[in-house]
């Protein structure tokens, strides 16, 4: 059995090259979502409220996983209405890798590394159909509870978030979280919050989303 920091390297190495072949973390709109790696492949469909400094309005998307060992990929799109007049409604494509750090079939907590890209076009005040780009870096706690029907699941996911647009690359802090009720049908409910903590040159802002989904194992 490899030591831990051998375990370690080799899961960054893949990660790393894994990561330019993926679409892209979850799409702009939607939680960033760091809670497992499923075997097989999963797809998803949620519904959220964005809060004001986000752009209100409503955010819906779906999403597709594949787990390959302790390696999964995932892709998202996301198409978020703001209820701001003077925002424009968008749509955007990502996806992530993650990785399993710790954790397996018989141990009830994991951690995960997960990164990747997003991107999509937005209007701004001096331009328009200005590309974004987003590289959210995330390490996920995650457990599972299991009870007679279903397990519980509850995961945290501590960021940081590079976000580039108009050739300015700027970093945040974020944090993401949630729960999925997993039937043994396959069937899964979930709900997710996420907020930003964005900071700049004396101004403030906490954009967040809080939704709610239904998923489906295959």
């Amino acid at each position: 059995m490899k030591p831990l920091t051998g375990r370690l390297a080799s899961l960054l190495t893949v990660a790393a090259v894994l990561a330019p072949l993926s679409l892209a973390a979850q799409a702009n709109g939607l939680p960033i979502v760091n809670n497992g790696v499923r075997t097989g492949l999963s797809v998803a469909a949620d519904i959220g409220a964005p809060n004001d400094d986000a752009g209100g309005g409503t955010a819906y998307g779906g999403e597709a996983r594949v787990g390959l060992g302790i390696i999964g990929l995932s892709g998202s799109v996301a198409r978020h209405v703001p209820e701001n007049d003077l925002l424009d409604s968008r749509t955007s494509f990502g996806g992530a890798v993650t990785a399993q750090l710790f954790g397996g079939p018989l141990v009830p907590f994991r951690v995960l590394l997960q990164g990747g890209v997003a991107t999509w076009e937005a209007n701004t005040a001096t331009a328009t159909d200005v590309r974004h780009t987003r590289f959210p870096v995330s390490l996920g706690l995650a457990a599972t509870i299991p009870i007679p029907v279903l397990a519980v699941k509850p995961w945290l996911a501590p960021r940081i978030e590079a976000q580039r647009a108009s050739g300015n690359t700027e970093t945040d802090f974020g944090i993401s979280g949630g729960i999925e009720l997993a039937f043994l049908s396959g069937l899964t409910i979930r709900t997710a919050y996420d907020r930003l903590f964005v900071e700049r040159d004396g101004f403030s802002s906490r954009p967040s989303v809080w939704t709610v989904g239904l998923g489906w194992t295959l």
